[in-house]
């Protein structure tokens, strides 16, 4: 034997790449390992197999294989805990002999001993940064900051929750059986749960068995494996109930209307049919994917038995504030059913609720806020704004009784003598929005404030009555809380946003790193065809085409051109005439330039340019509108359209200007991917106005109209509340609508059922605006602002990045359109060479040291197979 005088963290690990592992794994079977004999038998990962053939005295097949694991296992665990390298699972032949106990033991003792190896003092590690930057770490410094380490941790973590499932399941024998009556393995349960978890997977494989890399429709693929069958077919029935609940108003209700009852009827009948086999698939509680595991599942059964009791019920008469009323307004909270179904509008949900708790202080703070101004309003303000409505007894309380004669002024009407009048009551009473006569009011009064809505009527009321001495108050409230509750909320929002996705823990370098990956996605190739030097005259025109005047000229032409429209178009006018002209003398040159470039660029390459498409149809739209703008001379008839005509195709030339300056055009690209990563949260937002929407029609559906509340805004139809809610979420008279929905008698008729009373309530009213005003405006707006920052920082970057600028990548993208001939975004592996060799720059590479290396981890990566644009970049 041989006495080693290092320790074993002091000999040099080989670093292995997984593309020259690949080349061993169809090597014979006495080097690797069943999943079975995984010295882990709860690691549920596949088992790597071995490397190396070892080499080892002949002393046995048994002792060779554990003497060869127990050397590469300690290597794997010393190249993890010092950052060098990842960590290799091999394989042990007698861990399928050991007990649990003796198991969970050895477990304990390879974890104890790991931690006693990383006492040592580590050698310092050189290790290069996902920017190319090389550090070094030294000492403790490894544990902290090298990413395998907390893989390592991470992985121990998953091993011991599944030791313990895997305990559950032998010493509890209904452990995961649902209902505690149907067994793990039942072919029943394996049939539903083969059910349940069937989904689209799309065959990315070529014939060869190898992983494809170029999919056409790959986006699409992936959205139609988004969820399950069952989940996608749960999905279109809440969308088709949810359409069958917006044609319930007050008039037109489920009790009367067949059509919606069947709705109803197969709402349920799809629900009971799902839920029935989840639950005989997974369980309904204390299983590891049991319905109820979360508030999701929760929700879904609570919406059954909503729909269901209702369903049985379909009351005839439903009072207001009872429990038919309440049980109609759960009914409405179905749409939250997509919520749950689709996984990434649950995910805007949880980063949401992720940040409850800083948003939850600030909403204490702006609470404690109002608390203390409404105790001033109360103390100072506090029934000093009540006044008769009697001008002769305006400020005299005790005269304010009896009735008076009260002109009406009224337009549109002959009326001979003095203004019509009538008797009416004399009453003291506060303005119609708000006072400070108790602490709740007062509150309610000044969160109005807070939202900038109707603060200036509040102010003016207060001047009038009791002095300009006392603006300052409402002066301070809104400087300080606009300054704490707008400000403070968009920067928890956004702060909140970036930690749950990662971004605010990132460092410079790494958020520099992070950025230009987000540049280099935006980037796409020139699809432009190169200059025909074979021909004299094409080349010259190529040239004229390709000059920076020339793009110049053409966007001053668009601009010219859509200046035409500072006027109406009004048929038989002189200017219109004269606009009309001028617009076909435009359109004639675009055709001229739409000519010039097939000329030069040739018909098959000016067509592989979207923007050259769009152009050239938006020509042909102009030149049938000059055919028709002739043939409708003499008829006056035909001019109105063709005056429509023509101003909707210069609109649609304006969009063309995008592509005709680069910086256009990457502001554009970036508009566009805000608009997809925003797509789940405006979804969910709909959604969101979807469920009020129906709960509107059911709690202000006959609410008589007020001052804001008339036939444009109302709560008759679910459409219409759908209109109204969208005119809340910018803010505009929300509380005025909210004050109109809180009518209460004298001024309204209570009756038997809520579709008989035109009254609101004050109750659900506050609830209902407030809290939906505060999720929209606060949350859910302020997200969309934090992806919107996020994006606009890419086209907001430096142009001299140190990583790569501007300049760079569009060198790079002149390079691949030489390269690319048939321009279609991907090219031969073979090709990858002379592109590497063609580059300059910050993107040339060494010839000695880096060319021969980056060709043949491309091909590897790309298995042989064409490469993409950004592949290489």
């Amino acid at each position: 034997m041989i006495e080693l005088s290092h320790l074993p963290h002091d000999f040099i690990i080989p670093k292995i790449r997984n593309s020259f592992m690949s080349q061993f794994l169809n090597q014979d079977n006495i080097y690797s390992y069943s999943p079975e004999l995984s010295m882990n038998i709860y690691n549920k990962k596949r088992t790597v197999r071995t490397l190396h053939k070892p080499e080892y005295r002949p002393i046995g097949e048994t002792m060779k294989r554990t003497a060869v694991n127990n050397i590469i296992r300690d290597a794997s665990n010393q190249r993890l805990l010092s950052g060098d390298a990842s960590q290799v699972n091999l394989a042990s032949i007698f861990d399928n002999k050991l007990s649990i106990f003796a198991q969970k033991n050895k477990i304990g003792l390879d974890r104890k001993n790991s931690m006693r190896r990383s006492d040592y003092r580590l050698k310092p590690v050189h290790f290069i940064r996902e920017n190319g930057d090389i550090d070094v770490l030294h000492g403790r410094s490894q544990d902290v900051y090298d990413i395998k380490v907390f893989q390592y941790r991470k992985q121990q973590a998953e091993l011991k929750g599944n030791q313990q499932e895997e305990d559950l399941r032998e010493n509890h024998p209904y452990f995961d059986k649902p209902l505690f009556m149907i067994a793990r393995e039942s072919n029943f349960r394996k049939f539903c749960q083969l059910f349940v978890e069937a989904r689209y997977n799309a065959n990315t494989k070529d014939y060869l068995g190898q992983e494809s890399k170029i999919s056409r429709y790959k986006q699409g693929h992936k959205f139609l494996g988004l969820v399950t069958y069952l989940d996608w077919i749960m999905i279109f029935v809440t969308i088709l109930s949810t359409v069958s609940m917006s044609f319930e108003t007050p008039v037109n209700r489920i009790v009367d209307q067949p059509l919606l009852q069947i709705a109803e009827y197969m709402f349920v009948i799809f629900m009971s049919f799902e839920l029935t086999l989840k639950i005989f698939a997974h369980g309904l509680f204390f299983t590891p994917k049991a319905l109820i595991r979360d508030i999701g599942g929760a929700i879904d059964v609570a919406v059954f038995f909503v729909g269901l009791i209702f369903l049985c019920w379909l009351p005839r008469n439903v009072p207001v504030n009872s429990v038919a009323q309440f049980l109609m307004l759960l009914r409405s909270t179905r749409p939250l059913r997509i919520f749950i179904l689709i996984p990434d509008v649950r995910n805007v949900v949880y980063e949401v609720c992720r940040g409850f708790k800083e948003i939850l202080l600030v909403s204490i703070l702006l609470i404690v806020l109002m608390f203390m101004f409404a105790i001033y309003g109360v103390q100072i303000i506090g029934g000093r704004l009540a006044r008769c409505n009697d001008i002769a007894f305006f400020n005299d309380q005790k005269s304010c009784h009896g009735t008076f004669w009260r002109k009406l002024y009224v337009s549109k009407m002959n009326v001979s003598n003095d203004d019509p009048v009538m008797l009416v009551p004399r009453v003291w009473a506060n303005p119609h929005n708000f006072n400070f006569d108790y602490i709740g009011s007062a509150m309610l009064a000044l969160f109005e404030v807070l939202s900038l809505e109707g603060w200036l009527d509040i102010r003016d009321i207060i001047m009038e009555r009791m002095g300009p001495e006392h603006v300052i108050f409402v002066h301070i409230f809104v400087f300080i809380g606009t300054l704490i509750g707008l400000t403070l909320s968009v920067g928890v929002v956004i702060a909140n946003y970036s930690e749950n996705k990662g971004t605010a823990l990132l460092t410079v370098g790494q958020r520099r790193w992070m950025d230009l990956k987000g540049r280099i996605k935006l980037a796409q190739p020139l699809n432009r065809p190169p200059r025909p030097e074979n021909n004299k005259f094409r080349s010259y025109v190529f040239d004229i085409t390709q000059n920076r005047l020339f793009k110049k000229s053409s966007a001053v032409l668009v601009l010219l051109n859509c200046a035409l429209l500072y006027k109406p178009w009004k048929v038989n006018e002189q200017i219109t005439q004269i606009s009309a002209l001028t617009s076909s003398l435009f359109t004639f040159l675009f055709l001229v330039e739409a000519v010039m470039k097939c000329i030069a660029l040739g018909f098959v390459g000016y067509w592989q340019s979207c923007r050259n498409r769009f152009d050239l149809l938006v020509t042909i739209l102009g030149i049938g509108w000059i055919v028709l703008n002739f043939i409708s001379i003499s008829k006056i008839e035909l001019q109105e359209f063709s005056n429509t005509f023509g101003f909707t195709v210069i609109i649609l030339r304006f969009f063309t200007i995008v592509g005709k300056h680069a910086t256009l055009k990457i502001l554009m690209l970036t508009i566009i991917v805000s608009f997809f990563k925003s797509f789940f949260i405006i979804l969910g937002m709909f959604l969101l106005m979807l469920v009020y929407a129906l709960a509107g029609v059911i709690l202000f559906g006959c609410v008589k109209f007020g001052l804001e509340l008339g036939r444009h805004a109302n709560f008759k139809t679910v459409p219409n509340a759908i209109v109204l809610l969208m005119r809340i979420v910018t803010g505009e008279d929300w509380n005025k609508i909210m004050h109109d929905c809180m009518v209460a008698p004298p001024r309204c008729t209570r009756g038997g059922s809520y579709w008989e009373s035109d009254c609101g309530n004050s109750t659900a009213s506050i609830l209902y605006f407030c809290s939906f005003y505060i999720i929209i405006t606060y949350i859910v707006l302020n997200l969309l602002v934090a992806i919107s920052m996020e994006n606009f920082s890419l086209f907001y970057s430096s142009e001299e990045d140190p990583l790569l600028s501007y300049t760079d990548i569009r060198h790079f993208q002149t390079v691949w359109n030489m390269i690319d001939t048939e321009r279609k975004g991907i090219i031969p592996v073979r090709r990858v060479k002379f592109l590497l060799r063609s580059l300059r720059g910050r993107l040339e590479v060494d010839a000695k040291k880096l060319y021969k290396h980056m060709c043949y981890e491309i091909e590897k990566l790309n298995n042989g197979n064409d490469v993409t644009f950004h592949d290489v970049l």
